[in-house]
């Protein structure tokens, strides 16, 4: 009978003493003079499976040869363990090596690569026992975030990857050409209207904007794919392709939006614990220690939703020697993000932010002076997601733009989603990297990510 070893587990007491057939490969060797234990696994599950054999077998000599990493086709019968590490393991009746992996294989079980060398050969990564638990973790994170908005009955949107818009207006966009720009440089000319779209084109930042025409449609739509930003950052948390979820919802205001970024975050967290046990655990023990108490601490936590001028009072007020000091109409920095989720011992939502440091497209209060944009903060991370009301005024919209000496006719379809039967409307935005290591502990984008793209780094 051939398994999958995620199957063998779930059927285990059934097959007991029963012959099992399984493709895999070779995690560990431990070899004796009589006999040998092999560790095994074949991706389905994050488990390992113990083979046993012994020198009763014919082909023991060669068994014992068999290398670390190895493809293998193994037939046994599943035992109970004799050992106290697992309930069951597998005798060895028989044995095929599919593949061979010789000595250099760089995952040699001696000593441990550093998650800076494993980045070097990013390509053998899903093999260690710590990108195997993360890149399952994402997986499934990734589907919990589509079953949540397909229970809800909003819209999956594909926003396009080529844009002529530039979402966030900071302008570091990586620009898609087919120029010759051997000529370009040559006679310092950049001609936009022979280029393949007649205009200047770049790769998206967001999907947001687009994804406003389709929730005026359908009511509620969201985006979840890549996006790109040309930003020369080698911090931790900065990628310059990263995926990010973009949910817009019409006739919802800013209290609504909130509602939804606090249930969407709820139900990925118990939907993670729930499917990744022994992934999680592992993190909880080998990356971040309290992870499983921060994420629980977080599903029973009521959030906090606060003005960002209290906030700075707040602040202001707090007995700390700040590293940067908190002034109101200003942004908060991560020493400030942390002390306010402690303040409230639990998620914040800051609201109403002032409206010199947030995009032109969220709603101006009636002072004049904030909008209606929020962000959520987190114990242990700080920012998770930032979202808005959306400027369902056309005439505002057209004000803020122009004060901000922004192009109009090159926005024109968007705002005339104002003209055209507008409403109130409101979306977020969460990066799925920053989500990731908030719920594995794993504080490196670039171990977020299968084949990370930053800065003079594009190998695979």
């Amino acid at each position: 009978m051939l398994l999958d070893l995620k199957d063998l587990y779930v059927q285990e007491k059934q097959l007991l003493n029963k012959e099992v057939i399984l493709q895999g490969w070779v995690k560990n060797h431990r070899k004796q003079k009589e006999f040998g234990f092999i560790d095994f696994n074949d991706g389905t599950t994050f488990k390992n499976l113990q083979i046993v054999y012994d020198n009763q077998l014919d082909n023991f000599a060669d068994i014992q040869k068999i290398h670390l990493g190895s493809a293998i086709t193994v037939k046994g019968s599943l035992i109970k363990s004799e050992g106290g590490k697992q309930d069951y393991e597998l005798k060895l009746t028989s044995i095929v090596v599919e593949g061979d992996c010789p000595d250099d294989y760089p995952l040699q079980s001696k000593g441990r690569p550093t998650r800076e060398y494993l980045r070097e050969i990013a390509y053998l990564r899903p093999r260690t026992n710590l990108f195997n638990a993360l890149f399952r973790v994402r997986s499934v994170t990734a589907y919990a975030i589509h079953q949540f908005f397909q229970e809800r009955g909003f819209v999956y949107f594909h926003a396009p990857l080529i844009t002529a818009s530039d979402c966030e207006g900071a302008g570091e966009m990586f620009q898609v050409t087919t120029l010759d720009l051997d000529r370009v440089a040559s006679n310092g000319k950049v001609e936009y209207d022979k280029d393949f779209f007649g205009k200047k084109a770049s790769l998206t930042v967001s999907g947001q904007l687009q994804a406003e025409t389709f929730a005026l449609s359908y009511k509620k739509t969201y985006t979840f794919g890549p996006t790109f930003r040309a930003e020369n950052s080698n911090t931790k948390t900065h990628a310059n392709e990263f995926w990010m979820i973009e949910p817009e919802i019409a006739f919802c205001d800013l209290d609504g939006d909130m509602d939804i970024m606090e249930e969407m975050l709820k139900y990925i967290v118990e939907y993670v614990l729930d499917n990744c046990p022994n992934e999680m655990e592992f993190f909880d023990k080998f990356v971040e220690k309290g992870l499983l108490d921060k994420l629980h601490k977080l599903l029973n936590s009521k959030f906090t939703r606060i003005d960002h001028e209290d906030v700075i009072t707040i602040l202001k007020k707090a007995d700390v020697k700040w590293e940067f000091t908190p002034e109101y109409g200003e942004d908060i920095a991560k020493e400030h993000e942390k002390y306010i989720t402690e303040y409230f011992n639990g998620p914040v939502f800051i609201k109403n932010w002032p409206k010199d440091i947030k995009a032109f497209y969220m709603k101006q209060n009636a002072d004049g002076k904030t909008v209606a944009a929020v962000d959520l903060e987190v114990p242990g991370a700080g920012e998770l997601m930032g979202g808005s009301q959306r400027e369902e005024s056309y005439d505002k919209l057209i004000s803020r733009m122009q004060e901000l000496k922004m192009s109009t006719s090159a926005l024109d379809w968007y705002l005339n989603l104002r003209k055209y039967g507008g409403c109130v409307h409101s979306g977020f935005g969460m990066g799925f990297e920053r989500l990731l290591i908030y719920l594995t502990g794993v504080d490196n984008i670039r171990d977020v990510i299968p084949f990370p793209r930053t800065p003079g780094n594009c190998d695979y």
